[in-house]
């Protein structure tokens, strides 16, 4: 069992076997930039804990051995707001810290090269450039210029696939659905932008989920403070669940939006951008990754919010 820091390799770790692979890339469904072991804590109270690390899209995925095909925790880096610069400790490893919106992260790699490579790849898929470097290996700028080029199709085709579900004609057996008007192809972060910036506009906002293959809501409420919280809207067969105390499913994402409406008794209002409205705040881009909307707050026993 792996603990505290680890000791300097003997050589390069080399890359989980074929088979398991494919057993993560089933399970997270976002393509592999990067990998390698890392030390990670989230408090300077904590010990170092000891991963496989993997960078796919704009998430971190740790598993506790390099052969476990299930993931024990992940992280959303979409948010990155920056990053320290890499030091190395007294036992030769190097530390940076990533800083997110709402906590910080600390990072330890084997030595300088190998956690300036890290932190290269991060900030490649969160700012979407290569970071100027100069200590940075002509091999390593490489490799994180076609990770870049990855990264920006990945994002391209997501929303292409948001977008095509506004105009997409369901086949003749079945309803015409059509997307709520409070849907948009945005990160999470960019959702809460948009209500803090436009709170005119609406307070309630429905956008992909950090895999890219549900959904999440995102809300903004004033009570003694404004208030924000995000909902998973999990999709599953032929209708859509959303992940409270007391799961509730309905058969629409038209049907997700009014429940949350008639459940606050209108307190929650569709974001819509009006023509002539105030511009944008942000780029209605896919920014994805993810987001894993752990976050849980206070509920009544029915598994409707408390608001």
């Amino acid at each position: 069992m792996l603990r505290g820091t680890r000791e300097q390799p003997e050589e390069t770790p080399q890359p989980a076997p074929r088979r398991i692979s494919q057993e993560r890339q089933r399970i997270t469904g976002l393509p592999l930039y990067f990998q390698g072991y890392l030390s990670v804590r989230r408090s300077r109270h904590q010990e170092f804990r000891v991963y496989w690390t993997e960078l796919r899209g704009t998430m971190l995925f740790f598993y506790d051995d390099k052969k476990a095909p299930t993931y024990s925790q992940k992280l959303d880096i979409s948010a990155l707001t920056s990053a320290t610069n890499v030091y190395p400790d007294e036992n030769g490893s190097a530390q940076f810290i990533l800083m997110l919106s709402n906590r910080e992260l600390e990072l330890k790699a084997d030595d300088c090269e190998c956690g300036k490579e890290w932190k290269g790849f991060i900030l490649t898929v969160t700012e979407l450039s290569v970071p100027p470097d100069k200590s940075l290996l002509p091999e390593q700028l490489r490799r994180m210029h076609e990770v870049l080029e990855k990264e920006k199709k990945r994002r391209i085709t997501l929303n292409n696939c948001s977008g095509a579900s506004l105009n997409t004609k369901s086949p003749p057996s079945s309803t015409f659905t059509t997307m709520p008007v409070c849907f948009y192809a945005v990160s999470r972060q960019e959702a809460i932008e948009m209500l803090e910036k436009n709170p005119s506009c609406g307070n309630l906002i429905l956008r992909p989920g950090s895999d890219s293959k549900n959904y999440a809501i995102t809300i903004r409420q004033k009570l003694d403070a404004p208030r924000l919280k995000h909902y998973k809207v999990m999709s599953k067969g032929t209708g859509y669940v959303i992940e409270l105390e007391r799961q509730v499913t309905l058969p629409s994402l038209q049907d997700v939006v009014n429940y949350f409406v008639t459940q606050t008794r209108g307190n929650l209002k569709p974001y819509v951008i009006h023509t002539h409205a105030a511009e944008d705040p942000v780029s209605l881009k896919a920014h994805t990754g993810t987001v894993p909307l752990q976050e849980r707050d206070t509920r009544s026993s029915t598994g409707t919010p408390h608001y």
